[in-house]
């Protein structure tokens, strides 16, 4: 079958490879459509993702296709059915999952990352992490279900209310999610900051955004009760303390370079008692995923930019493409 191999740092290959046997507790998929995401070009860069990827692997952990075949233990799907499928399996067993914290397994793998993930003809993953889709929700869509479902968990750690002020700072396709995931968990008021003077339009007008900053030539006051960083550099973290007032909670989803430090006045968040939160990957978060993609409390076609080839995909993780919000890659038909 056709996949996108990744070989080694900074390099891919289109191969002809075998489709892996399946194992009892699996499903056989056949993509529809793959994401790419921030992890990827981490990983084509040879830098950590939510594991390291050890080269000939096929990326692809944001991925939606159908079931065409499961093994025999397999009860929770069948052949057929339109799947998305959550990449990260916890070992079940170490400290961190035996907690109640399985996102910090001391020996998690992922589709995608540490075995074969979507860009490639068919895949498998384990039953247990595939859900089936509802029909009125398309396959590039459901695509996105994964970084979704991240921004999901990321929210779960916060204490949100009504009353509360929200901003958002990072225009990508994860701040443009968080813009419209914090309303649909009942902040009043949702602020986006970025760089992107388009992106900022685009979400005031069609996603209820009050207030927008650009943060190259904007001041944003120290007014909110939330603040969502959603890029992942030091100038923006700071920002992201900065536009605290009392009480409030940051969470700090960008995620920024092995090395990156940033710095901060630490009688003021002793002063405001802020609570800052780190953010990662995505437990228990793909039904209420799906959920909000079904009602349409989040509608990602307007911030998806690029539907890519397999041929299409490198020359984006090398960045010579500009001006990607969000691409998905149509691998099936």
């Amino acid at each position: 079958m056709k996949a996108l191999v990744f070989t080694a740092k900074q390099h891919m290959e289109i191969e002809d490879i075998d489709e892996p046997a399946l194992k009892p507790n699996e499903a056989r998929i056949q993509t529809k459509y793959a994401g790419i995401c921030g992890t990827d070009h981490a990983l084509y860069n040879g830098l950590p993702g939510s594991a390291d990827a050890v080269p000939p692997i096929v990326f692809g952990h944001e991925n939606s296709g159908v079931v065409t075949e499961v093994g025999s233990e397999v009860t929770n799907v069948k052949v057929g059915d339109r799947v998305t499928v959550d990449p990260n399996i916890y070992c079940g067993q170490c400290f961190y999952c035996h907690t109640g914290r399985p996102e910090l397994c001391d020996n998690l793998s992922a589709v995608g990352v540490t075995r074969n993930g979507g860009l490639e003809e068919s895949f498998t993953a384990p039953s247990s992490n595939v859900y089936p889709i509802p029909d009125d929700v398309t396959f590039k869509e459901a695509a996105t279900v994964e970084p979704i479902s991240c921004a999901v968990h990321g929210r779960k750690l916060l204490h949100i209310t009504p009353y509360q002020k929200a901003l958002v700072i990072g225009d990508g396709f994860m701040g443009q999610l968080f813009v419209q995931l914090l309303q649909a968990y009942g902040c009043h008021q949702v602020d986006f900051a970025g760089i992107i003077d388009e992106k900022l339009a685009l979400n005031k007008e069609k996603f209820n955004v009050q207030n927008t900053y650009n943060t190259t030539r904007d001041k944003i006051p120290a007014d909110y009760d939330v603040v969502i960083e959603a890029v992942g550099l030091p100038q923006t973290q700071e920002q992201a303390i900065e536009a605290t007032r009392k009480g409030a909670q940051v969470l700090m989803f960008g995620v920024g370079k092995p090395d990156a430090h940033f710095s901060m006045n630490t009688y003021e968040v002793y002063q405001k008692q802020l609570t800052i939160q780190g953010s990662f990957i995505n437990p228990n978060a793909f039904e209420d995923s799906i959920a909000l993609l079904q009602s349409g409390q989040l509608n990602v076609d307007p911030i998806i930019s690029d539907e890519l080839s397999l041929e299409e995909v490198e020359p984006v993780l090398q960045g010579e493409v500009q001006g990607i919000s969000k691409a998905v890659v149509k691998v099936g038909d």
